[in-house]
């Protein structure tokens, strides 16, 4: 009798301590798909955004282009949101800097 008590008043520190360790080890698949999502998924993504970002802001007068709707044009004017393609001698087109999606070697477009 003395025995069975002995352990039964150790059991509820064993049990509470067990289920810690539990509640992490069940936590740990749901860590490690967020970690392996980041790498896989998110981060490429923001490094993707943030080179965008610099190719636009670097626009110049002059730089050929190529937008998202498949119009390859020189640059003739910009604005702060918008940029203006001459796609041909005396043609102008206006399209906003994010459509850019391509800046093109010069001579390329003719």
């Amino acid at each position: 009798m003395f025995i069975s008590s002995a352990f039964a008043q150790t059991a509820p520190a064993a049990a509470a301590e067990g289920g810690l360790m539990g509640s992490l080890t069940g936590m740990l698949p749901l860590v490690l798909m967020f970690v392996v999502l980041y790498f896989i998924m998110i981060r490429p993504q923001m490094k993707r955004q943030k080179e965008h970002r610099a190719m636009i802001d670097a626009l110049a007068k002059g730089d050929e282009v190529v937008t998202a709707g498949g119009l390859l044009g020189k640059v003739a004017n910009l604005s702060e949101g918008y940029v203006q393609l001459e796609i041909a001698s005396g043609v102008q087109v206006q399209v906003q800097r994010s459509a850019v999606t391509q800046v093109l070697p010069k001579g390329t477009v003719k």
